[in-house]
């Protein structure tokens, strides 16, 4: 009996002492777990940038550096691809394309938030009759392959003479980026407690009035993210553009493409072009910043 009450006592004397050091293992290796992983983030993050530091670099290289293979990473750095991008040397100067894509993203995205907010509220918030109905019908318009839908553009813009004109490229890229708006401010908008909105309508507000001064604060920051986005996906598109302009209405990306000529491949001019054609789309997205993030993570944390 003595001799195992003694056992039963040193025991319970060591457990105290094994109790921390497994705390202290596993927390070394929770350490351990999140050091590797930050390093994995590191990496990973590093070589999603690496090929827009690439070309940021190969921009202020001279055309013979940036052709050479492998490519000469230590060359001397100069800015004629830029002088040459902003009319320097007597080449065309790529101010009507930017404006051309600015106002043609703008207007777009403008006219996308007005017609995607009373759609989003009638199909969240005052839902209609089979609204998930309606929220496939937007879905399914980007099943289309854009190039399908390419020929009878093209056809109608002909046959209306609004072939080369900017406010053709206003009303597709607003038919392009509604649906993706409307899918968007519908989960942003079904988040906006409804007893605001009653509130405000027992107090004499009527729609109009309930959408800009009740809905739009609240849902702010999913009304920045969805502007942002389909301003981006606006100043991107070039397969229309492409088609549609000319001379007059050609944007940012149609005039990249001078750059690839029968001459050869403009390297660290099309690299030097890609720079300043991403830079208001970066300036957009760092000014809006935590808006976007707010509206991207809206109503993921219940």
């Amino acid at each position: 009996m003595s001799a195992s009450t003694t056992t039963s006592a040193s025991a319970s004397a060591s457990t105290p002492g094994a109790a921390p050091a497994s705390v202290n293992a596993v927390t070394r290796r929770a350490r351990r777990r999140s050091a590797a992983l930050g390093v994995a983030a590191w990496v990973v993050g590093i070589g999603f940038c690496l090929p827009a530091l690439w070309m940021v670099l190969t921009s202020f290289h001279a055309e013979a550096d940036a052709a050479t293979n492998p490519p000469s990473i230590a060359a001397a750095l100069t800015l004629d691809g830029y002088r040459t991008f902003f009319g320097g040397g007597g080449g065309p100067t790529p101010w009507p394309p930017l404006v051309n894509s600015l106002a043609a993203s703008f207007f777009s995205t403008v006219l996308v938030l007005l017609l995607a907010l009373p759609a989003a509220y009638a199909l969240s918030i005052r839902r209609v009759r089979k609204w998930t109905d309606v929220m496939f019908f937007f879905l399914s318009t980007k099943m289309l392959p854009v190039v399908a839908g390419l020929l009878p553009v093209y056809l109608f813009a002909k046959n209306t003479g609004l072939l080369d004109n900017i406010w053709l490229l206003v009303l597709l890229y607003t038919s392009m980026n509604l649906p993706i708006a409307v899918w968007m401010m519908q989960s942003f908008l079904a988040d906006v407690p409804v007893s605001i909105i009653e509130a405000a309508q027992v107090d004499g507000a009527r729609l109009p009035t309930v959408l800009r001064r009740v809905v739009a604060p609240v849902a702010g920051p999913g009304i920045a993210a969805t502007s942002l986005i389909c301003f981006i996906f606006s100043w991107n598109e070039l397969l229309f553009a492409r088609v549609l302009t000319g001379v007059v209405a050609g944007t940012a990306p149609v005039h990249l493409t001078t750059f690839v000529t029968s001459q050869g491949l403009f390297l660290a001019q099309l690299c030097a072009a890609s720079v300043v054609v991403s830079l208001p789309v970066l300036v957009a997205g760092y000014a809006a910043q935590d808006k976007l993030v707010q509206g991207l993570s809206l109503g993921a944390v219940k």
